[in-house]
């Protein structure tokens, strides 16, 4: 029996797209607290939506370079479970809030993912997103071929990704997870309901084009 690629679906300002994402399969969303990004939501609103999530979907807070006295002050009004740092933190910074974290690396030619990986031991997971000027992928993908093998922790994609290649992503690359924004979206931070559940059904479709993980 095949096990399933799990889902993040980034960047959620709004109840009803929080919604949305949940009825489509969601196994986890993510609130941005980067202020300057177009995504970005302040602790009352998070603390708002995250009130509407359902047990077993997963409560993802994105970070990049805060202040740890600010990640402690969001800790402590919003019921986070997995935290998600974009920025230049270090794996003694990523540790000491008491939660699992995913740690992003910025990919293009040259970044030895393998020694970055190697340098979180205690990471979750680490997520792969395009290098772009600035945090964040933008939307844009990556060369995938840049992946070597053996990566020491459970591996994470995004970048880029939308119902029309993460299919192939999957089916070539085998991540415990994939994880979108932009690629789900009308704007920024407005999400699509149709372009989230063609999405999910694309996901679907590749688990069950393979049996890479039947002994998980």
């Amino acid at each position: 029996m095949n096990a399933r690629t799990r889902i993040k679906i980034c960047g959620i300002t709004r109840t009803d797209d929080l919604q949305i994402a949940v009825k489509a399969g969601a196994d986890a969303l993510g609130f941005v607290f980067y202020p300057p990004s177009p995504r970005f939501v302040d602790v009352a609103t998070a603390a708002e939506l995250v009130a509407h999530m359902p047990p077993f979907v997963s409560r993802v807070g994105l970070f990049v370079n805060a202040e740890a006295a600010v990640v402690r002050e969001i800790l402590a009004a919003v019921p986070l479970e997995l935290l998600q740092f974009h920025g230049d933190e270090d794996a003694a910074y990523c540790g000491q809030f008491g939660k699992p974290y995913l740690k992003a690396a910025r990919m293009r030619p040259g970044f030895d993912l393998l020694e970055y990986a190697r340098s979180f031991p205690s990471a979750q997971a680490i997520l792969l997103d395009a290098y772009v000027e600035g945090y964040g992928g933008a939307g844009q993908t990556f060369d995938w071929r840049l992946i070597p093998a053996g990566l020491p922790q459970p591996l994470v994609l995004s970048g880029g990704l939308n119902a029309g290649n993460v299919l192939e992503a999957i089916v070539n690359l085998r991540p415990w997870a994939v994880d979108v924004s932009s690629g789900v979206e009308l704007a920024k931070g407005i999400k699509d309901a149709g372009k989230i559940a063609a999405f999910v059904a694309a996901v679907r479709t590749a688990d069950s084009r393979t049996d890479w993980r039947a002994d998980v």
